[in-house]
């Protein structure tokens, strides 16, 4: 859909080569292995010792093997913005990741596991440090492990290692009675986790860059819907501006009596028909009419209609605006509701899927719209938005001419009213 677009011809050429690069992607020769897990697990001594046990034998001479390490998961960088995001776009990118941990899974650690096993990354969870374990221990913390993991892991991809273990302290009798002491180095134990690699990459080897290729596919689509999202927004946001204050100058020309009739004054069949268009959705000028029918009566069983109303009274509370009062309130009233029908309307429609088509258009999902009015009313409730929000209104409704200056209620005045709103 994005090549559909003139505007998005750079971005799409972008994107294509990205798919050409994936397709040599599926002959490559070389793994990449991703090391992740909290801070203090013993990643860098992991690969550090995986390394040096390669570069002596490599079971795999036809296979480039790359172990790359990831910044500690459940940690925060300097700059404020959590490593844990950068940890898990590279085990993603990865073939196969080992999760290490150095005991039980924390709840953090589970859901990271289950981070990765929702695309289907390849993971083997990795019991490091198991040398600080009494044999019986070791064994019953290695079977809490499994069980924790059952249905995400195989038993086998959960193994125990000790990557650098403590030194051992060694005491000799000499011959003339002393007792001489020392601590002696111990060498990795890697045995078990070499052993599954070995299996994993001699046998699943083709299966991993095809996974991997695969995951690499889904993140250029999900770029190429975010370039068509933000350039369709581009397009439908003049057309809600348009419309709220089309609204607006119908409601301040001819008030209507109850908060109902705004709503349903508020919502244009017109402005479904026109975002479906740009949504690719296609609506009826019947299927248009009930689309906004059902908008405006979710607005008013939410009470937004009421509180946006009510607020909006409140801002324009002045003697100088007395005489227009009524006219003045329904007709901000009336822009303000058909901009956040037009802003949840954009929403929806960038959830819904590309396989849709404009032969059949998809009903509406009341449960769904209702998600999206409440998201966007929550974002559009500030009272310093609503405050500019309303002398916009006032400056596109009344002459500057004839205008008097509205002694607009300041921000504080209704935010109390404002933030108190909430949804279950």
């Amino acid at each position: 859909q994005l090549d559909q677009e003139p505007e998005a011809q750079d971005a799409s050429a972008r994107l294509r080569e990205q798919v050409a690069q994936l397709k040599t992607e599926l002959e490559r020769n070389e793994i990449t292995i991703a090391v992740t897990g909290d801070k203090g697990v013993g990643k860098t001594a992991l690969i550090n010792a995986l390394e040096t046990l390669y570069s002596n034998s490599q079971p795999w001479p036809d296979l480039s093997v790359q172990f790359q390490e990831t910044p500690g998961l459940f940690t925060v960088k300097d700059s404020g913005i959590e490593a844990e995001t950068t940890a898990m776009d590279i085990a993603l990118a990865s073939d196969l990741v080992l999760f290490v941990t150095a005991g039980d899974l924390t709840d953090s650690e589970l859901q990271a596991l289950q981070q990765l096993s929702a695309p289907h990354q390849r993971s083997i969870l990795v019991l490091n440090k198991q040398d600080q374990y009494l044999s019986t221990q070791r064994a019953t913390v290695l079977q809490t492990l499994r069980q924790r993991v059952v249905g995400r892991l195989d038993p086998e991809d959960v193994v125990a290692i000790a990557s650098n273990p403590a030194p051992v302290k060694v005491r000799q009798h000499q011959p003339d009675a002393s007792v001489k002491e020392w601590l002696e180095p111990q060498t990795p134990d890697l045995t078990l986790l070499n052993d599954r690699l070995t299996q994993i990459l001699t046998q699943e080897q083709q299966q991993l860059v095809w996974a991997s290729t695969i995951r690499a596919m889904t993140r250029v689509q999900a770029q190429a819907k975010q370039e068509l999202n933000h350039l369709r927004r581009d397009r439908a946001l003049p057309i809600i501006e348009q419309y709220q204050w089309i609204a607006a100058a119908a409601a301040f020309a001819n008030p209507v009596p109850a908060l109902d009739l705004l709503a349903t004054a508020a919502i244009s069949a017109q402005l479904v028909t026109e975002l479906g268009d740009i949504y690719q959705q296609k609506f009826s000028l019947s299927q248009a009419q009930e689309a906004a029918k059902t908008l405006g009566s979710l607005m008013v069983k939410l009470g937004l209609v009421e509180l946006s109303t009510q607020a909006i009274g409140n801002m324009l509370k002045s003697h100088a605006l007395t005489y227009v009062a009524g006219g003045a309130v329904q007709g901000v009233s009336a822009a303000y509701l058909t901009r956040l029908a037009g802003l949840s309307l954009i929403e929806y429609f960038q959830e819904q899927e590309q396989s849709e088509t404009s032969a059949n258009p998809q009903q509406f999902n009341p449960e769904q719209l209702t998600q999206k009015l409440k998201q966007v009313f929550q974002q559009n409730q500030r009272a310093a938005f609503m405050q500019g929000f309303v002398k916009q209104a006032v400056a596109h409704l009344i002459p500057k001419s004839s205008q008097p200056q509205p002694l607009l209620k300041k921000p504080s005045a209704v935010s109390g009213q404002l933030s108190a709103v909430s949804f279950p």
